[in-house]
């Protein structure tokens, strides 16, 4: 299982999880998005359908109709009705559950450094598992671990 922790600074939460759900899609997987906060789901959504037409991100929620049937699921919750193989936690709260995933993203910034600090340590020397820290520099993207 892969880990990656990505630092929130200069972009927003949205903008971040579109690029990493253009890569995730682009790769031919399922991602499904988590968070506590249904104003950042919509937001969240609202950034997936307005990302570059040669990058479209088509998505729906967990409660509607369909939902197993979309490529990126939103939801409140990490049951991944659209088999998804990645998730990303856009609320910077970790969950267990993700032991269930290919790949994490826990997506944090300053309201949420220590939490991400203290899963961070619990991960380390997990067997089977590749930790990775990801920083902006600049406008860039950079793996720093």
């Amino acid at each position: 299982m892969k880990v990656d922790f990505w630092q929130i600074g200069r972009d927003p939460v949205e903008r971040v999880v579109a690029l990493i759900a253009q890569k995730v899609c682009g790769a031919g997987e399922r991602l499904l998005v988590v968070s506590s906060d249904p104003q950042q789901l919509q937001a969240i959504s609202t950034a997936l359908w307005e990302t570059a037409p040669e990058a479209f991100l088509a998505n729906g929620t967990a409660d509607t109709p369909g939902a197993e049937r979309q490529p990126i699921l939103l939801s409140r919750t990490c049951d991944a009705l659209n088999k998804a193989s990645h998730i990303i936690f856009a609320d910077g709260e970790w969950r267990a559950e993700a032991e269930r995933f290919d790949r994490s993203f826990l997506l944090f910034g300053q309201a949420t450094l220590e939490g991400a600090r203290a899963c961070w340590r619990s991960l380390d020397g997990g067997e089977g598992l590749e930790r990775s820290f990801f920083r902006q520099d600049g406008g860039k993207w950079v793996k720093v671990a």
